[in-house]
């Protein structure tokens, strides 16, 4: 078996995880992509620590549906931004190349119940273009498939609820400031919570200009309905601040936020499907203090009621194994936007071998 050529789009945290998780699975990097300059001409196996694979990272600023067609991998990984439309312009790349592709992109696990326009153009190339796009990452398991692993052993079931932390420091300064991480209350009430404190008309009339910002359970909680079978009836999202007795420093942030000023959000997406099964998903991401750290904790409510809890779970290693993890799942894949609960649980992946 020949081996799977990728390109790493976006040279920031988590590509120094996915390329040496790929070169380790022996797959072969063909070319690395970023818009910092100050990373040009640097080789992408130092980059994320395996040695010299005689690979530079490029500028992406470039013609880069000409440079896949050249390049010809197997696969694109994109580790940019949360958003889609931000990701738009990789995405859209790819699937004009023919190029399959995986992304972290948050948003892009379940697009079509946030920016349903955007994710029909990138499924229509992709399809005319025999290639295909996903979206995946902790969620993906953790979130997702582990969730419906359960609903699969019980009985009954009258809702979901889950609950899942993180560290806003592990992702960059975009993620930090999208969760209002060093805004006063009053500016988060203003620059982030008022966006939900709307109608239901309004929101859709939102997601159908492709201007809504969803939280990660949006798009989750739409995964989930639609793997179990579910139909959404209605869907509504809230945000509130996250305050830390005590200043905190954050590096990501560049500043010391004090005490009673928001250091991130919780947001709690409810889901109100027609089969009656209610599915209640939170995300709380902050900046840490000393006594904080990761957790995961599900519960579903039923005959039996079962929950599940992970504590301090490896957010970022997890999110970049789960892209590997997915890699032959999108090969094999048919073409179009497939998102992964279309491709069953995520396996583990061996070591390629020539």
């Amino acid at each position: 078996m020949s081996k799977i050529k990728f390109v790493q789009y976006g040279c920031g945290k988590m590509a120094k995880y996915t390329i040496r998780y790929c070169i380790e699975r022996g797959m072969e990097c063909v070319g690395a992509f970023d818009i910092d300059e100050s990373k040009f001409g640097t080789d992408a196996g130092e980059y994320a620590g395996v040695g010299k694979i005689g690979v530079k990272i490029e500028s992406a600023n470039q013609d880069m549906v000409a440079r896949l067609k050249a390049i010809k991998p197997d696969i694109a990984i994109v580790t940019t931004m949360s958003l889609i439309a931000d990701c738009a312009e990789p995405l859209l790349a790819c699937a004009n190349a023919g190029v399959n592709a995986i992304t972290t992109c948050e948003e892009a696990f379940y697009p079509q119940n946030s920016n349903p326009n955007l994710f029909k153009q990138i499924d229509e190339i992709a399809k005319k273009t025999d290639c295909t796009i996903t979206g995946t990452g902790y969620q993906d398991v953790f979130w997702g498939n582990l969730i419906t692993t359960i609903a699969g052993v019980t009985h009954k079931i009258t809702k979901i609820k889950g609950s899942s932390s993180y560290n806003v420091e592990d992702y960059g300064i975009a993620l930090a400031r999208a969760h209002g991480a060093g805004l006063n209350l009053q500016d988060f009430e203003r620059e982030v919570a008022s966006a939900d404190e709307i109608s239901p008309s309004e929101r859709q009339k939102i997601i159908e200009s492709g201007e809504y910002k969803p939280s990660y359970m949006w798009n989750v909680n739409g995964w989930l309905a639609d793997k179990l079978g579910l139909t959404v009836i209605s869907q509504t999202q809230k945000c509130v601040p996250m305050t830390h007795n005590g200043d905190l420093t954050s590096s990501t942030l560049n500043m010391t936020i004090p005490s009673g000023m928001a250091t991130g959000m919780s947001a709690v997406v409810t889901t109100k499907t027609k089969e009656g099964i209610e599915i209640e998903a939170e995300c709380i991401g902050k900046v840490y203090g000393p006594e904080d750290y990761d957790k995961n904790e599900w519960t579903i409510i039923g005959e039996p009621t079962t929950t599940v809890t992970i504590s301090r779970p490896n957010t970022v290693e997890l999110t970049c194994a789960t892209i590997v993890n997915r890699i032959p799942d999108v090969i094999a894949s048919a073409p179009g936007y497939v998102t992964t609960d279309k491709f069953g649980v995520c396996k583990y992946c061996t070591k390629q071998k020539d």
